[in-house]
């Protein structure tokens, strides 16, 4: 077992420095005059992920709350594929005055830079933070025809077949709880890539791929209906959802934890006043008691916070997954 992997938390103080100021957003100071006529027209939001996903899941549960709240259609556009390079590039580069957002994860903004050599975008110069959303942990699922009931039995599976098993991965977060599953716990498995989560767990449910840690939003329904078995979850206490499912290190791969995060950006530029308003709206849905329950029913925690604290969580989140990059072994592209 690798120890330099040990305890990976990843930015959890972060989060929770990020949750204890929720009060804020509800006590925010009036707003420059300049916002009060923001929008005035239809509001673009790009996901980086495909349809069902984790991020595209909550882009449309928040982009409705925003179109109710200002009268005003939000658009929500999938680009899928190269990790979320594409969607970045796409966001970084449209014009800054508040009608496109960037609907994204720690995927793009955090992990990518430790990922590949060079990027068609700059996480931090070419983004202005403008809310956080949600924390969000990974389930590890294999098809029941598999056979393994138990993380330790998919081990000594693994263990007995060095390089037979493959696992999907249509995120820089699943890709990692693969890798470091593989390098904690010893084990030889085959990384294979998918322009998103969904389409990673299509393949699993064919049988094309043998296991994935999946986000609870796309795997959970097949999990309930039997077709997918959750040997564990990657975060580090269990989801409220599955009980009876343990952790990874719980499960036997002890100091495993590896959970991620998804948040609301606007291209650099844009007027601080129009900045302000959208993270105020955002905050203020994100605190409605049906907003909070049916994130509950996605298996995500909200994630409220001021969008300077998400802009140093971008900051100290890049060093800490190249490091985790490099830990797990992983030559950047």
């Amino acid at each position: 077992m690798d120890t330099t992997m040990h305890r990976r938390t990843l930015g959890l103080a972060a989060l929770a420095a990020l949750a204890a100021i929720a009060a804020l957003a509800t006590t925010a100071a009036p707003r420059p005059a300049r916002a009060e006529t923001y929008p005035s027209r239809p509001i673009k939001v790009i996901v980086p992920f495909s349809a069902a996903s984790a991020t595209d899941t909550l882009a449309r549960e928040v982009g409705a709350r925003l179109a109710e709240a200002w009268g005003q259609p939000v658009v929500v556009e999938n680009r899928p594929g190269a990790s979320g390079m594409l969607a970045a590039a796409a966001a970084a580069k449209a014009p800054a005055d508040g009608y496109t957002l960037f609907f994204t994860s720690n995927t793009t903004q955090a992990a990518n830079p430790g990922l590949y050599v060079k990027l068609p975008y700059d996480p931090v110069k070419d983004f202005a933070p403008v809310a956080p959303l949600a924390a969000a942990a990974n389930l590890l699922v294999v098809s029941p025809a598999l056979g393994p009931a138990t993380l330790a039995e998919l081990l000594a599976l693994a263990k007995a077949q060095p390089g037979k098993l493959s696992f999907a991965h249509g995120s820089s977060l699943s890709r990692m709880n693969g890798e470091m599953l593989r390098s904690m716990a010893g084990i030889h498995i085959v990384p294979v890539a998918y322009k998103s989560n969904p389409q990673g767990v299509t393949d699993l449910l064919g049988g094309h791929v043998q296991l994935m840690f999946a986000d609870t939003i796309t795997a959970l329904p097949h999990v309930k209906a039997g077709k997918l078995r959750a040997l564990a979850i990657g975060s580090a206490r269990r989801s409220a959802l599955l009980p009876d499912v343990p952790s990874v290190a719980e499960a036997g791969v002890p100091g495993y934890e590896l959970t991620g995060w998804l948040a609301v950006f606007a291209p650099a530029g844009t007027p601080e006043p129009v900045l302000d308003r959208l993270h105020d709206e955002i905050a203020r849905i994100l605190a409605l008691p049906a907003m909070r329950e049916r994130l509950q029913q996605l298996g995500v925690d909200a994630l409220p916070g001021s969008r300077a604290q998400l802009g140093e969580l971008v900051r100290t989140e890049i060093p800490k997954w190249a490091r985790l990059v490099k830990d797990a072994g992983i030559q950047p592209e």
